[in-house]
């Protein structure tokens, strides 16, 4: 074997001596494969029909609640306080839509997008090829944890762009009269629905999470998305029942709707927001922890 032919491998790099004598250093194959991982990961739930279906119905939301204002504008002092200002301003749309739609809707699309993470690979025999590429199971759970967040975003995404769009072209926009009773300008306006959307995005990652652990627990992708989902439902009925108060900041849902926060003069005045960020990053790491010990140690015969 000639110099030129010798290489040796170190932490995070794989260094090769060529016949010059230079040793030069490139990339580790795992380091690669990490990025090329969640780029096929994210290929692979932007393709499922399925996942297309869903964030068309939830892009369907806005436009039909934003239709049916325009059809019968609901009277001073009904409805919730975004749906009652949809009239007022466009982006009082997609603010809504998001309301409505973090109670079921946009769960329900985490709950299918977690219940594949792992036991969907599983379930169809692929994961065992996955672990014999050079990636570990903890970069595999971080990559698919990463995909899930990014999926979360996408929900978000898919029902503000249309409600935004729908809301503007419909009702119009200007200046926006927070719940405060101040007004913002169109660009600050935009800024805060930026800001709600992030914030939401980060409550459906705390719930992508627990997913990710339930999805380590099964091989059946359905009963790890219905499982997701009975949490969630269990989770907005203890939050609703009074004599459980001191139950409630500890439930993944109690902080998402305190988005309306975001909204106000000052801006998240109350301290809900950050104490829901703070909850979202508690459940995150617990779960995500949790489920690493059980992959880790899990026989993959799948």
């Amino acid at each position: 074997m000639s110099a030129a032919d010798v290489s040796t491998s170190t932490t995070g790099t794989t260094t090769t001596t060529g016949a010059t004598g230079r040793a030069t250093a490139r990339p580790a194959p795992h380091r690669l494969l990490s990025t090329r991982l969640l780029r096929s990961e994210l290929r692979l739930i932007g393709g499922r029909r399925r996942n297309q279906a869903g964030l068309a119905v939830l892009a369907a939301v806005p436009i039909v609640m934003a239709i049916a204002v325009k059809m019968s504008t609901p009277r001073a002092g009904e409805g919730p306080d975004f749906l009652s200002s949809i009239t007022s301003n466009g982006l009082f749309v997609p603010l809504a839509a998001l309301g409505v739609e973090m109670g079921m809707f946009l769960p329900l699309a985490m709950s299918m997008l977690a219940g594949d993470a792992i036991a969907g690979e599983a379930n169809i025999g692929t994961l065992r090829y996955l672990l014999t590429v050079p990636v570990g199971r903890t970069r595999l759970l971080l990559v698919k944890y990463a995909s899930l967040c990014i999926g979360a975003f996408w929900g978000v995404l898919a029902v503000a762009v249309p409600g935004a769009v729908v809301g503007i072209a419909i009702f119009g926009t200007g200046p926006l009269t927070t719940l405060s009773g101040s007004q913002i300008s169109f660009g600050a306006a935009l800024w805060r629905l930026l800001l709600v959307m992030l914030y939401l995005s980060a409550g459906l990652a705390a719930l992508a999470a627990v997913g990710l652990f339930i999805s380590t627990l099964t091989e059946q992708p359905i009963a790890a998305a219905i499982a997701l989902m009975i949490f969630t439902i269990v989770s907005w009925i203890l939050d609703s029942v009074p004599q459980l108060a001191w139950l409630h900041p500890w439930l993944v849902v109690d902080h998402w709707l305190a988005f309306g926060d975001l909204l106000r003069d000052p801006m998240g005045g109350s301290g809900e927001i950050t104490r829901g960020l703070a909850l979202a990053a508690a459940y995150a790491v617990v779960f995500w922890t949790a489920a690493w010990a059980r992959f880790a140690g899990k026989d993959i015969t799948s």
